[in-house]
């Protein structure tokens, strides 16, 4: 099982830290944010890759997947006119052909909230629409295009394996698969390893970090509420064996190096108990 570094934490912080800090923390793999400062599609088009390429190879830590932003300002593509919908649609595209340059395996997506008003119907009309013209997109670059459920407190649009399961249903490409959070599933009472079970081989990433009830917060693994030792055990006995990056986000933005630090290391321990 590889493990990789989420980077949104470090966006006060210089781009090398991560990959500096994912060298020397012993992580296997970067999964980039892409927002500002730091790798924002338009500005890696327009030259900013180069620097991503040089730490690449200076520290030999590969971006196996990227993470555009694009759930929250500017870019919905769940809510809004048609012109803002392709707007992010043409976004996204962009991220494609960038994942594509840095060679990255994946780019993960996540739909974000639809709006009040919007009906199942609506909903799904416009999320079937855009993840298919996404996923068109992805064959021509060949970088699987993984989506990825978020909680509640996030979206209405998107939840659930069963979610996953339809959107699978409904778009049959090898290069459109799917993953899971912790916290989703945790947070509303769904098995999280019956994402492994109905997903079976679209199965392909996972975020593994804490979590605790009636919130969003990726906590440090160890910190929070999900019994992630027996999670690990159950991971190994269920033949997992894909990525897994560890997501802290802004929550420890002050302080990123200790806590990525922290977090690599509580987990390579839960999975040498697990027998990985």
């Amino acid at each position: 099982m590889k493990l990789g570094m989420f980077t949104s934490g470090y966006q006060r912080n210089p781009l090398e830290h991560c990959f500096e800090d994912a060298k020397r923390f012993e992580y296997d793999f970067i999964e980039l944010w892409g927002g500002r400062p730091h790798a924002y599609a338009p500005d890696l088009k327009a030259g900013e890759i180069n620097e991503v390429k040089r730490l690449v190879e200076k520290y030999q830590m590969p971006v196996l997947g990227y993470t555009p932003e694009h759930n929250a300002y500017p870019y919905n593509f769940m809510i809004g006119s048609e012109h803002q919908r392709q707007d992010a649609v043409d976004y996204l595209k962009l991220c494609l052909d960038m994942a594509k340059e840095m060679n990255s395996d994946y780019m993960l997506i996540s739909p974000a909230h639809a709006g009040y008003l919007a009906s199942y119907e609506e909903i799904w009309n416009r999320m079937v629409k855009t993840i298919r013209e996404l996923t068109e997109h992805a064959e021509k670059t060949k970088v699987k295009l993984v989506v990825e459920t978020l909680t509640p407190y996030e979206t209405n649009a998107f939840k659930s394996a069963n979610d996953l399961l339809e959107l699978f249903k409904r778009i049959d490409s090898p290069y459109l698969v799917g993953m899971c959070d912790l916290v989703p599933p945790f947070v509303q009472h769904e098995s999280i390893m019956a994402y492994l079970e109905k997903l079976g081989k679209k199965m392909y990433h996972m975020h593994v970090i804490d979590g605790e009830q009636g919130t969003d917060s990726h906590i440090v693994p160890g910190e929070g509420s999900i019994p992630l030792p027996e999670l690990f055990k159950e991971l190994n006995y269920a033949g997992y064996d894909g990525t897994v990056t560890l997501e802290l986000v802004t929550g420890y933005i002050n302080e990123p190096r200790l806590y990525a630090r922290r977090a690599i290391d509580q987990v390579r321990t839960y999975m040498r108990d697990a027998g990985y």
